[in-house]
């Protein structure tokens, strides 16, 4: 080989790694607590931010899933597989649990979360207005509106005596949430007895606590445990003619009574948004957390016939949403 023909050639072999690198597409790590079947339509609103951004998964980015599918022993494992694959950003959206573990598995990928519970409290950031590290996101508030859930409980079931509520005691959420439930209780007079369940079965064995006579009746809060479970939780409900309120709109299209809170596709859209941000070179230190403005009543018509409650006018008139 000819002198000139030779040094072309390895400049060519030199330049190719580099530019492969340019032409490569970002990698986004999607880390989740749950399952792709019971998120379809929460990923379709992360996708659809993430596209306003200018991110389109398999043009220009490639998004990497893990689900640990309701296993969150599995998580800090799957987050530092996305460590040791070096993404580009690590996003939790809907999993505070996955938030948690990707905050511990590395403190310089960025990383955007959106959380039932303050953040703050939970460590993944500093302050809302400062994040000050490698993380950010959207908060959606639910332990917050707590008070309005149980408000809206008792407008439903004016005449109620007992009242419960079902945690996952192994779970970030539930401490916030029961704080937040025993002082919007105290503030209206009541107690609300605390069930626990980690498991499929210890919630069946939770429900059959609850006395089956009129007057009882149970508010939820955030969880995903519960929420990939939430059609069996609506079908016990249901059979012990038990009212519930949740906290998303999902368990009152699986058969329960009544939901408020955050409007939970809103969130997921504005978490795929900052992913955008973060991935044109914005750090998250400097990104504010968001908090979630959007807040959605729905009740189940069809479900309070078969309880025998008759949902006001006005509940009926205000509602964001009635499925009959």
């Amino acid at each position: 080989m000819k002198r000139r023909e030779f040094l072309g050639a390895l400049g060519v072999a030199a330049a190719w790694p580099f530019a492969a690198r340019a032409q490569a597409k970002p990698a986004i790590g999607f880390l989740h607590a749950g399952s792709p079947d019971e998120n379809q339509k929460r990923i379709a609103a992360f996708l659809k931010g993430l596209a306003a951004g200018g991110f389109v998964d398999g043009q220009n980015v490639a998004i990497d899933y893990r689900w640990a599918m309701s296993s969150n022993e599995k998580l800090s494992g799957m987050a530092a597989d996305l460590v040791r694959a070096n993404v580009a950003v690590i996003v939790t959206p809907g999993s505070t649990a996955a938030a948690v573990a990707a905050r511990k598995a590395t403190k310089t990928i960025p990383i955007v979360f959106s959380s039932g519970t303050d953040p703050v409290d939970l460590g993944l950031v500093a302050s809302l207005s400062h994040p000050g590290g490698n993380a950010t996101g959207i908060t959606s508030l639910n332990t917050e509106v707590t008070a309005k859930r149980l408000g809206l409980f008792r407008e439903l079931v004016p005449k109620a005596s007992h009242y419960f509520t079902l945690v996952k005691p192994t779970s970030e959420l539930a401490a916030p949430f029961v704080k937040d439930l025993e002082k919007a209780a105290g503030a209206l007079g009541v107690h609300v007895e605390v069930l626990r369940a980690n498991t499929t079965g210890e919630i069946d064995a939770a429900f059959a606590q609850i006395p089956h006579e009129p007057g009882c009746g149970m508010v939820f809060g955030p969880e995903g445990f519960f929420f990939i479970n939430r059609a069996h939780i609506a079908d016990l409900a249901l059979a012990r003619g038990l009212p519930t309120v949740f906290d998303v709109r999902d368990y009152v299209e699986a058969g329960g009574l009544a939901s408020y809170g955050s409007d939970y596709y809103n969130v997921m859209e504005l978490t795929g948004g900052y992913a955008a941000r973060v991935l044109r070179g914005e750090k998250p230190a400097d990104l504010p957390v968001q908090q979630a403005t959007k807040f959605e009543m729905v009740l189940n018509r069809k479900t309070a016939k078969a309880l025998g409650i008759e949902i006001s006018p006005t509940l009926l008139a205000t509602a964001d949403d009635v499925i009959d």
